[in-house]
């Protein structure tokens, strides 16, 4: 499936230069050098870019192995301190997190961080139960890697989970321990690459204009600016927080589990005490970076992916231990009706229309074993629970990854244009304005795509080129020869979801041949 802009294809976009110039210690976005993220997720698609070549698939790739990858952590880690069945409970509830799914079709940073996430606080743990070196070694260089992916701030949910456990289990003098002060010494040491490309492409040029101003450190950026500095927002890049945005975030992006999710963790703090709880590492992970990105001024929603797979243990191990089944059954049964009456009335509003009927047949027979599951497997009554909301997680998401997010992405200008000109005008170069950098074309077109500052900067622009403008840009008065609908489909609404006011919603993409 096409990729979803804006982020998806800038990071796409970004890999995809990187074999284009084959360069792989320097980013460059938005057509000039890059400094945002760093290079671990951009390294991984850029291999496989090179493996497979520059495509849609070959980008999300590496984030569903990756992902594959953290579900098996999350098996490991359940199973070691639990069992089996609530091992694959996990895993389970996992997969079926709606934001975990979306984050496999907008993919970004967060696949790669949920495992190396995981991964980590798994190999730490028998690093210090197990007194293995090589644990350790491990351990450290997942969380190198996590830090290569987010930065500094992704060791937080590593050491409160760790902490967290270690305090909870009274374990005091184990958390001075020599072996940690090795692990941080090894991640420094893991973590190189990333400070030499960023020493290499900035600190060694200071005349370079970042964020509008020359002098700036990609090491000063990687270390305080891109986490500290987002965190206080005295950063070069700000947002705006809201103390309560992932209470109610979590609501959504954990669904259909959230609900027991938030009765899992308010049960396991109430009974702290209990001699029988033998591991806090979910807890602490899971709260702790809770509490840190709902103090920062920086907040997305695809931020809390990172620490599902402890809420994904917390989860199972709550309904494994439950008592009492009814109130779970109210719960996951009136939640998994109204996803459902809510996906038909998204489909009734929206009217994607209906083109692959083999896929009706597979949501058909989905929706038959939620009914009759009972009828074709000899299961507990809770397994009977989890299966049934989960076919109905999967149930939705063919029908939002077969029918809604294709008719959405027709909405994506940049593509459809990239698209135009790759068929009708082949290795034909494309002129935009750097004010409306375009990352769905940047990806996808073919030819070079050249930036320019306004219309009269046309200097050594070969001939013939295609020029790419909103309709609103063009103050020439030209004739387009081609013309795009343009959506930000990453913020999609209620007007646009209504196809009686869905081109009030619009912009309108012209192309036009440059002689």
């Amino acid at each position: 499936m096409t990729i979803i802009g804006p982020d998806g294809t800038l990071y796409a976009s970004v890999a995809k230069t990187m074999v284009l110039k084959n360069n792989y210690l320097e980013l460059f976005g938005n057509g000039t050098d890059w400094l945002d993220k760093p290079h671990f997720p951009f390294w991984v698609t850029a291999l496989f870019f090179k493996v497979f070549g520059i495509n849609d698939w070959s980008y999300k790739l590496p984030a569903i192995l990756f992902l594959m990858l953290g579900a098996w952590y999350t098996w490991l880690f359940a199973r070691k301190f639990y069992n089996e069945t609530i091992a694959s409970w996990s895993v389970l509830i996992l997969l079926t997190a709606q934001h975990i799914i979306l984050s496999n079709t907008d993919v970004r940073a967060e696949p790669y961080l949920t495992t190396l996430i995981i991964g980590s606080v798994y190999h730490y743990h028998r690093a210090w139960s197990e007194k293995k070196f090589l644990q350790l070694v491990l351990g450290s260089l997942l969380a190198a890697c996590a830090v290569m992916t987010k930065g500094i701030f992704a060791l937080i949910p590593i050491m409160a989970a760790l902490g967290i456990h270690l305090m909870a289990t009274k374990q005091w003098k184990e958390i001075l321990n020599i072996r940690w002060l090795i692990a941080a010494v090894l991640v420094l040491i893991f973590i190189t690459p990333e400070l030499y490309a960023l020493y290499y492409q900035f600190d060694l040029h200071p005349e370079k204009i970042v964020f509008g101003r020359t002098h700036v450190s990609g090491l000063k950026f990687f270390f305080w600016d891109s986490q500290f500095g987002r965190f206080f927002n005295t950063g070069p890049i700000k947002g705006k927080g809201d103390p309560s945005f992932f209470l109610h975030t979590t609501l959504w992006a954990f669904l259909p589990w959230s609900i027991l999710l938030y009765i899992a963790i308010v049960k396991r703090i109430r009974n702290r005490k209990d001699a029988s709880i033998v591991e806090w590492y979910c807890i602490g992970s899971g709260l702790v970076t809770f509490l840190m990105f709902s103090l920062s001024k920086f907040q997305l929603p695809h931020y809390l992916n990172i620490v599902f797979p402890f809420f994904a243990i917390l989860t199972a191990s709550y309904i494994y231990d439950a008592a009492r089944l009814k109130h779970i059954q109210i719960i996951q049964y009136s939640l998994v009706t109204l996803l459902i009456l809510a996906t038909a009335g998204l489909h009734f509003f929206f009217k994607p229309g209906i083109t692959n009927y083999a896929l009706v047949i597979v949501m058909g027979i989905v929706f038959i074993l939620i009914l009759l599951l009972p009828k074709f497997f000899r299961v507990s009554d809770k397994e009977i629970i989890i299966g049934r909301t989960v076919l109905v997680a999967v149930l939705i998401n063919l029908y939002l990854n077969g029918f809604f997010y294709p008719r959405l992405l027709t909405y994506q200008g940049g593509t459809s244009a990239a698209r135009y000109a790759n068929e009708k005008f082949k290795n034909t170069p494309v002129i935009q304005l750097r004010n409306r950098y375009n990352y769905p074309l940047e990806f996808y077109l073919d030819a070079p795509l050249i930036t320019i500052d306004n219309l009269n900067d046309t200097m050594g622009i070969p001939k013939p080129s295609l020029l790419l403008l909103y309709q609103e840009d063009d103050s020439l008065g030209m004739v387009p020869m081609q013309s795009f609908y343009n959506f930000p489909i990453s913020k999609i609404n209620k007007k646009f979801i209504d196809p009686a006011t869905r081109s009030s919603q619009l912009k309108q993409l012209n192309m036009y041949v440059v002689k």
